[in-house]
């Protein structure tokens, strides 16, 4: 069941995106939808990610009012089975801690948590989006999504495979790759964006520093 709503929700995701109008993806959705109610608020979160707020830029950024007192999360921190040993990245709304998981099985894993003050309906909505598209990634070059959940203060987070790798620009430089092996290693990238496309998503902000390479990969 759970793989069928998946591609249903993959099915009327890409439909709606073709169509050229908020209004007109609200009207496929409301007929396609009329008794799945669930996978329409799916599809209208993942529709939700890059959609801006009309008057967004007379907002003041979250956290910048006055008086505001952000709850943030620090090394030792725990969330349900897991611990925060170190923070190793952020985003715009999102900051990925490196955490060790003591339940079921002991194992190292990257959780990515909302950032304290950006937990908007908005914000919300867009990292629901991400949490549920890369849950329909299978592919050995996209890490895999393991558990979600939601920290003390209630913000969402979710935990995912722990790449240990650098970015592929400072890969290929480290092990002085020649163009051939460049391109091999390009190939194995654009067969994973390729994947995310059959899924129906589209990665807005592929970089070299969103792109690791495991250290332990070697060419002949």
């Amino acid at each position: 069941m759970m793989k069928a709503n998946s591609e249903r929700i993959i099915e009327l995701f890409s439909e709606a995106m073709a169509m050229p109008s908020p209004e007109e993806r609200a009207r496929f959705l409301a007929g396609a939808c009329n008794d799945e109610p669930e996978v329409r608020e799916q599809v209208e979160s993942l529709l939700c990610v890059g959609e801006p707020s009309p008057d967004f830029l007379k907002q003041p950024p979250p956290g910048t009012g006055p008086a505001v007192d952000l709850i943030t999360e620090k090394p030792g921190d725990v969330f349900g089975p897991y611990k925060l040993l170190q923070q190793i990245g952020e985003g715009g709304f999102g900051v990925v801690w490196m955490a060790e998981q003591s339940q079921p099985i002991l194992r190292k894993v990257a959780l990515k948590v909302v950032k304290a003050g950006m937990d908007t309906k908005q914000v919300l909505a867009r990292f629901e989006a991400e949490r549920q598209a890369l849950a329909m990634m299978d592919h050995p070059n996209i890490a895999r999504v393991l558990d979600a959940g939601a920290t003390p203060a209630g913000r969402p987070y979710f935990a995912m495979e722990l790449v240990k790798g650098i970015p592929i620009t400072e890969f290929c430089d480290q092990k002085q790759l020649d163009t051939r092996q460049r391109l091999e290693l390009f190939c194995d990238v654009c067969s994973a964006v390729n994947h995310a496309h059959q899924k129906g998503v589209i990665h807005r902000d592929l970089k070299p520093s969103n792109i690791l390479v495991s250290r332990g990969v070697d060419f002949q």
